[in-house]
């Protein structure tokens, strides 16, 4: 990606522009996090899925401070978890703290 790439991207992400493309474009695996010390990543991404949708009850759909966590869960979570996940709120049914 070019430097004029990332300055584009940057400045959609300033002003809340991002689509949907564009955050896949900014996808990277998040950091280690010592809560989750584990192999095993199933907790990191389940508690990073229930921190987007709290970000995004607080701070609106689509805040650009919800990007990161959006990131963080669609780089840990199978595709298949978080369909499945996407369902069970709709129907208002999903298990977890939101």
């Amino acid at each position: 990606m070019s430097m004029a790439d990332k300055a584009d991207l940057l400045r959609k992400l300033e002003n809340n522009e991002l689509s949907e493309a564009d955050c896949h474009k900014l996808l990277r695996t998040p950091p280690n996090n010592p809560r989750f010390p584990e192999t095993n990543q199933a907790k990191n991404c389940y508690s990073a899925y229930n921190e987007f949708f709290r970000c995004e009850k607080f701070k609106g759909t689509g805040h650009v401070d919800c990007m990161y966590l959006r990131q963080r869960f669609y780089s840990l979570c199978p595709n298949e978890w978080v369909e499945r996940w996407d369902e069970q709120r709709k129907a208002g049914i999903f298990p977890g703290p939101l």
